[in-house]
């Protein structure tokens, strides 16, 4: 018989979901409407999150979708359905919701493998609109989302572990054993909070990373902070940042394959010079790596992060970037992300910022925002404004 968590186990998790990660660390709000966006092989933790929101005096607008439903809408969509964009649906989306839970659980990990790459980017290019409304309710405060995770066999079988290992990973990762998971991230981001109001407090220009393979460049910009820790993501354990990809130069080794877009992306190695990605290799899936840099502004970087290995629980790979880019281990991780930036990295008003100045600014833009993990031991060196430099990141952890 196939494992399946405890009922006391999922409404734990939901508890989590609904009454702290959403509005940033405080859960929603009497009469304040969520959309829950799951898959049908989740359909159990869709019953404990419906619960939690009726509970919470809030709203449940369920998305339920099929499994294994992707593939033959790009096998048979022509360039104009590829590009079809329901504009007044999505737009009253937006309008009408506060949150978003997202369940990703996944029953085919390859569904789309051998569909041409173009194809999958047209339909994501079709999302643009929809992306800027939401970013927008976003930055003027009125939107938060969180994504969370549920285990499926196939997902396991793609790692080799059993279906309880796998979600005894989970279970860990998310506290969901404890009598009080959200009490227990409210505390570890205590702890986070510090890190970041360290890094805050330096005066950085530049980032320097050096490991096996990588010698990479990453220019913060002014009037940045750092981010993490506001329930954005179930798991998370991460700080990072949305830097200036103006300067971003230099080389990066990944070491982490990537599940994108239904393929996989294997050794996945850019470099950048003036803030744009130069060279494009993967061992496998270096097409669709290709193809998603070609797409506007996907070549630029969006993100820099980091996690401790002392605040991560996560120590396997699980073969989604939700965990993965949070993976601690033995050396912690450093990823980026290429594609969109993070505007509540920006220190002042985002609502009150233009499109024209975020460009100014340097903060990018793009439908694409798609993180690529390195495990490898690095040093994370600080250059600041006043000439001077300063270790940040050593074997896995901070220095500060």
């Amino acid at each position: 018989m196939s494992y399946q968590p405890a009922a006391d186990l999922l409404d734990n998790y939901a508890d989590v979901l609904i009454n702290f990660a959403l509005n940033s660390g405080e859960g929603v709000k009497p009469g304040e409407v969520v959309q829950l966006r799951v898959p049908e092989v989740a359909k159990p933790l869709l019953v404990a999150l419906r619960r939690a929101v009726l509970k919470a005096g809030a709203h449940p607008l369920v998305f339920f979708t099929p499994d294994d439903f992707s593939r033959e809408f790009f096998e048979l969509a022509n360039d104009e359905q590829l590009a079809f964009f329901a504009e007044k649906y999505h737009q009253g989306t937006v309008e009408e919701i506060d949150h978003t839970v997202v369940i990703i659980a996944e029953t085919n990990k390859q569904e789309l493998s051998g569909i041409p790459s173009g194809k999958i980017m047209a339909a994501q290019k079709a999302m643009k609109p929809y992306i800027d409304w939401r970013r927008a309710k976003e930055s003027a405060g009125n939107y938060t989302w969180t994504l969370a995770m549920y285990g499926t066999q196939a997902m396991a079988d793609e790692v080799g572990m059993s279906l309880e290992e796998y979600w005894g990973e989970i279970i860990n990762a998310c506290y969901l054993e404890e009598a009080n998971p959200a009490a227990k991230w409210q505390a570890l981001y205590t702890d986070i909070y510090a890190t970041k109001d360290k890094l805050d407090a330096l005066p950085i220009e530049m980032l320097h990373v050096e490991a096996a393979d990588t010698d990479l460049w990453v220019q913060v910009g002014a009037d940045r902070k750092w981010l993490g820790g506001s329930g954005r993501n179930i798991p998370s354990f991460e700080l990072f940042i949305s830097p200036d990809w103006r300067g971003t130069s230099g080389r990066i080794q990944f070491t982490e394959p990537l599940y994108r877009y239904g393929s996989l992306i294997k050794d996945a190695y850019l470099e950048f010079e003036s803030g744009r990605v130069t060279k494009a290799t993967a061992s496998e899936g270096e097409e669709l790596l290709r193809e998603m840099i070609a797409v506007e502004n996907a070549d630029k970087v969006g993100e820099f992060s980091l996690t401790d290995r002392r605040f991560s629980r996560i120590t396997k790979f699980m073969g989604l970037t939700l965990y993965d880019e949070n993976v601690g281990g033995q050396y912690g991780n450093t990823h980026i992300a290429v594609g969109s930036a993070y505007r509540d990295s920006y220190t002042g008003a985002p609502a009150t910022i233009t499109d024209e100045q975020w460009a100014e600014m340097g903060y990018n833009n793009s439908v694409v925002h798609t993180d690529i993990v390195a495990t490898s031991n690095r040093v994370v060196t600080a250059h600041l404004t006043d000439g001077s430099t300063q270790v940040i990141y050593r074997d896995g952890e901070f220095q500060l």
